[in-house]
């Protein structure tokens, strides 16, 4: 028996319908058995919804995790230890720092590093490529615009005023810092006692 052509197309056509419709109705039976066997297997639960739970179902959850993205509240950030910048004899060891090692010593981002060199006016070493590089004096100037934003809560603009209205602002910050330090040793002392 001769095929001509278009009969033999629609013949091929109807043999894979129909091998796709079949393999889609053997996969849903088998999944229907399975969920039959998985109800077999469950037991029956009951619930009583006029007691109330155990109190330590009762407390709190805490909340998620919030994602690393937008600004942090003021809670968070005073939840956040404060920076960690080594001392000026282990700062000095090395003549430039990275803008990743410094934004790490500060616990904020890159970015706002950036953002307060360009606010405060302040000028870093860059190389060829752009990168900028750290100067322990510049860690130190940034430890204190760190300080005038984070702990004094003055805004972007006050930060810039009194940097350049307050000559004697770095030395009433390394005053600040002295003081905190010697108190820290002095609640150490006492708690040793």
């Amino acid at each position: 028996m001769p095929v001509f052509g278009n009969s033999f197309f629609v013949f091929e056509m109807n043999k894979q319908l129909y091998r796709k419709h079949f393999h889609q109705r053997t996969i849903r039976t088998r999944q229907l058995l399975i969920l039959s066997r998985m109800a077999e297997r469950m037991t029956p639960m009951e619930f009583d919804f006029s007691a109330p739970p155990p109190p330590e179902e009762n407390a709190a959850l805490p909340p998620p995790p919030k994602k690393g993205r937008g600004r942090r509240s003021m809670k968070d950030l005073q939840a956040h230890a404060e920076p960690v910048i080594p001392a000026d004899e282990e700062l000095n060891k090395k003549q430039y720092y990275g803008i990743m090692q410094v934004a790490a010593m500060f616990g904020v981002n890159a970015s706002l590093l950036r953002f307060w060199e360009a606010e405060c006016g302040f000028q870093l070493r860059k190389n060829k490529k752009g990168d900028r590089f750290f100067t322990p004096a510049d860690i130190r100037r940034l430890e204190l615009i760190y300080d005038l934003l984070r702990r004094r809560k003055l805004t972007i603009d006050g930060a810039r005023d009194y940097l350049k209205n307050e000559k004697k602002a770095k030395e009433r910050h390394e005053l600040v810092q002295n003081l905190q330090q010697l108190r820290a040793f002095l609640l150490e002392l006492k708690a040793h006692l």
